[in-house]
């Protein structure tokens, strides 16, 4: 499967204090506490693994999630991932979609009857200096959760953040095998040729989410 270690990547210093002319404008800056709730219907997750002899792409939906703003910064925040709804999207046959699927769920890869969330716990937004128009203007730093195993990630990302609303994407590599998912992976077993498939596999987020006001 391919890369998924730079979106939502972890490993960043603390941020104590958004940087200078970096920090998204928010109108509602009178509001020093407010969480942003994540809109599920309006944001998306997708991923794309690959093989030797190919690649498949597909979805899986947000569950739920917020994020924290107080006092100018953006302070933590909890997504949850809903693995029961694994989808895939390059396969037009039903019957091998539904194969696909179907192992996708199974032990061999993400346990869903045993694991029906993924979560990622956000402990840090650290503004990204001098960042361009458009790009990535924050590093996320936090713990991604699969199959009830724990890793720190750390990735950059490009946030948008307004009083009406909060948007935010990121792309990035994940390492299956840090998730116990080894299913032929050519780092157990060296031996398996034209039907290894990559460790690593893509995802994309884009967020959307609305504020309210805290007590």
């Amino acid at each position: 499967m391919k890369a998924l270690y730079y979106i939502l990547a972890g490993g960043m210093l603390a941020c104590s204090a958004p940087a200078s002319g970096h920090e998204p404008e928010n109108p509602s800056k009178k509001e020093s506490n407010v969480t942003y709730q994540i809109q599920a219907e309006k944001s998306s997750f997708t991923w794309k693994a690959s093989k030797v002899t190919g690649d498949h792409t597909g979805t899986v939906d947000i569950a739920s999630g917020f994020v924290n703003y107080n006092k100018g910064m953006l302070l933590g925040g909890m997504f949850e991932i809903d693995m029961r709804t694994i989808a895939n999207t390059d396969l037009e046959d039903d019957k091998w979609n539904k194969k696909l699927v179907g192992h996708l769920k199974s032990d061999d890869f993400f346990s869903v009857e045993k694991h029906p969330k993924a979560t990622l716990k956000i402990k840090v937004w650290a503004p990204i200096k001098d960042a361009k128009e458009g790009a990535s203007n924050y590093y996320i730093k936090g713990d991604l959760t699969i199959k009830g195993i724990t890793e720190e990630i750390t990735f950059p990302a490009h946030v948008n953040l307004d009083e009406n609303s909060m948007t935010a994407k990121a792309a990035f590599d994940i390492d299956r095998t840090k998730f116990d998912i080894r299913y032929r992976s050519g780092k157990f077993f060296p031996d398996i040729g034209d039907k290894m498939i990559e460790d690593m596999f893509r995802v994309n987020i884009s967020m959307v989410a609305q504020p309210q006001a805290s007590n």
